[in-house]
């Protein structure tokens, strides 16, 4: 069995497939209202003009030296990128981090006994990890933060005892 030679394939522009190949391996747009308003044949700021954003924020907002410089408006040929990208970015976040079931009871021990005094706290025995007040304070924070019907109801009953 012969094995066949490797040969130079005239007939393939090589420019091409090299401008084929880096437009493959380019960055994914990962916002979903941009990449479906992107157009390839333009550059960037143009397709960042087309769609009402700033390509050069110094451009986009320039210092006004004088009283008689005008600032010029650009024609915005897809507004509905901008509306999208308002929409989703007024929508709650997914990934807010939350307080752990045991960080909650840990804050609400050492809330019902020592109330804010933290330097107590850093001293009782369930302080297990041996936070510092300043740390223990944040911990506490965060559970206020996440739970504000919680904590008031545990100031509260502190204050009634």
């Amino acid at each position: 069995m012969k094995k066949k030679r490797n040969t130079f394939n005239y007939s393939v522009n090589r420019k091409n497939l090299k401008r084929k190949a880096r437009k493959k391996d380019a960055p994914r747009i990962d916002c979903r209202e941009i990449r479906k308003a992107w157009d390839d044949q333009k550059s960037v700021a143009s397709n960042l003009a087309e769609m009402g954003l700033a390509a050069d924020p110094n451009k986009s907002l320039p210092i006004s030296v004088g009283a008689g410089t005008s600032t010029e408006q650009k024609v915005v040929r897809k507004p509905y990128v901008v509306e999208g990208l308002k929409a989703s970015a007024s929508l709650p976040s997914k990934r807010t981090m939350g307080v752990s079931s045991d960080m909650a009871l840990y804050v609400h021990h050492m809330v019902e006994n020592y109330g804010e005094d933290y330097k107590a706290m850093a001293r009782d025995e369930q302080n297990y990890y041996q936070d510092t007040p300043k740390q223990i304070q944040r911990k506490v924070n965060l559970y206020r933060r996440h739970h504000p019907n919680e904590y008031k109801a545990l100031i509260e009953s502190r204050t009634k005892q």
